[in-house]
C-alpha cells in the first residue's frame, strides 16, 4: 500500500525545506565566478557602453529578491540613484525630459477622462 499523505512520516518525496534550487544556485556561482574571475574587465566593458545599453545590461543581471515591499522600493531608489550617478549629464537631462513628458502626457490623459 502506498504512503498516505499527513500519516506522520513526513514529506512524500520532492526537496527539503530549506534546500536551494540546483538551477538558481548554478546561476548565482556562475555569476559569481566570471564577476570575481573578471571583475575588472566586467567593469571597463560595462562603462564603454552607451547609457541606454549600459540601463539594459545593469537590470538585467540577476537580482536577490526583496522580500518586503518596501524593500523593494528602497532597492529600486538605491539601484537608479547609482545608475544616475553613472550617467553623464546629457542623459540625466534626457531622462528627465522624458519623465516630465510622460507626467504631462499621464496628466492630460487623466483630464481627458
Amino acid at each position: 500500500m502506498a504512503r498516505q499523505k499527513g500519516d506522520g512520516k513526513g514529506r512524500i518525496g520532492g526537496r527539503s525545506v530549506g534546500t536551494p534550487n540546483k538551477a538558481t544556485t548554478d546561476l548565482k556561482t556562475w555569476v559569481a565566478s566570471i564577476l570575481e574571475d573578471g571583475r575588472e574587465k566586467f567593469i571597463e566593458s560595462l562603462e564603454k557602453l552607451e547609457p541606454s545599453e549600459y540601463i539594459r545590461t545593469f537590470t538585467g543581471l540577476p537580482k536577490q529578491a526583496p522580500t518586503t515591499p518596501d524593500d523593494v522600493l528602497r532597492k529600486e531608489k538605491e539601484m537608479m540613484q547609482e545608475l544616475l550617478l553613472s550617467l553623464p549629464e546629457e542623459a540625466i537631462d534626457r531622462v528627465a525630459k522624458r519623465l516630465q513628458e510622460l507626467q504631462k502626457k499621464e496628466e492630460d490623459e487623466s483630464k481627458s477622462r
